[in-house]
């Protein structure tokens, strides 16, 4: 009983003094709470449905910051690992018969592979030339589900795939959990001596291989696992909407997913997700106006863009919180002396 209340103690301690100083970290544990807790609100199946499509995407998004905010390798194809995901989920599970729990991973590590092809030929390439290179890679592949009906569906896509979980709540869990884990694991990828040589390539690479680091290895390996979680995003779309389509290669996907990443704000994981979570929901919902909510989502994005060049949660973070200059640690705005080093903020 004492070590229980020992540690009840330890945790009680680092909510007040870790978590509840910083309104950043304050929101994270509502956003996990509002996550975890809306069934218990709704059991609407439209509602349902569409934060499990968002809590798919939040994956998607986060996987394109992890490549493109931190390494600055511009990648205007990434539906490719998404559809390739989808399409090698599907395919095994309706061929090979493998339950969702493999087939997803197993997709997932396919399009890795498909990191690997497009990674090692874009290596030489910068900006511009790597944006419209990647670009071309999942016009060639929905080149080749077009080419072979018989084997990848063609126009139609692949149909009658295994569901994720027998009830629409389970599905929303298994997704949503998924969600939060993954997104916590890139945060983590991101907040580690790795992603911190990702940052310092996106900022000077040659710099970075004058001090003796392969960034040839490093880029790469922002490609495999930029691949590996949006192919996993692609398998849980596939298995969660039961097809896996042309739609999945799309050029326009590949485009929402950029327009997501720099609306909340690029190199942070944490923004694009907050982006899906409010733009995606938001358009779904107003399917009344149908006719406008396409012009109402380019209006909104643009003057984001204007206005906060750095993202909406980035630009909303830096409100409300400020950088010791002398320790680095971040504090509310509303003190004048740093938490931890009592260096004066202002």
């Amino acid at each position: 009983m004492k070590l229980i209340l020992f540690y009840l103690r330890k945790l009680f301690s680092v909510v007040r003094n870790e978590v509840l100083v910083l309104p950043s970290r304050v929101a994270v544990i509502i956003f996990f709470l509002f996550i975890l807790l809306l069934p218990s609100f709704t059991d609407d199946v439209y509602i349902l449905r569409v934060f499990t499509l968002t809590c798919i995407f939040a994956i998607f998004a986060a996987s394109w910051d992890l490549l493109c905010g931190f390494t600055g390798q511009l990648n205007f194809g990434h539906a490719l690992f998404f559809g390739v995901g989808a399409y090698s989920a599907a395919l095994m599970n309706l061929h090979w018969q493998l339950a969702p729990w493999f087939s997803i991973p197993l997709g997932a590590l396919i399009a890795v592979a498909a990191g690997l092809i497009v990674g090692i030929p874009a290596l030489r390439l910068k900006g511009t030339y790597l944006a419209l290179t990647t670009m071309a890679f999942p016009i060639i592949v929905m080149g080749l589900v077009f080419t072979f009906p018989d084997f990848t569906g063609g126009e139609l896509g692949i149909s009658g795939i295994e569901k994720l979980a027998p009830t629409r709540i389970q599905e929303y869990y298994v997704i949503s959990i998924l969600m939060l884990g993954l997104c916590t694991i890139m945060w983590k990828i991101t907040d580690s001596n790795t992603g911190i040589i990702f940052h310092a390539i996106r900022e000077d690479e040659i710099a970075v291989r004058a001090s003796g680091i392969n960034t040839i290895r490093y880029k790469l390996l922002a490609f495999c696992l930029s691949g590996f979680f949006a192919g996993i995003a692609g398998g849980l779309y596939a298995h969660f909407m039961r097809i896996a389509g042309p739609s999945t290669l799309e050029v326009s996907l590949s485009f929402q997913v950029v327009i997501w990443s720099i609306f909340g704000g690029a190199a942070t994981i944490y923004g694009p997700v907050a982006a899906v979570f409010l733009l995606y929901p938001t358009i779904e919902l107003f399917h009344l106006i149908q006719d406008y909510r396409t012009i109402v989502f380019a209006i909104v994005v643009l003057l984001v863009l204007i206005f906060m060049p750095d993202g909406l949660f980035r630009w909303l973070r830096e409100k409300v919180e400020e950088e010791c200059p002398r320790c680095k640690v971040r504090n509310i705005a509303l003190r004048k002396t740093c938490r931890v080093c009592t260096a004066p903020l202002h």
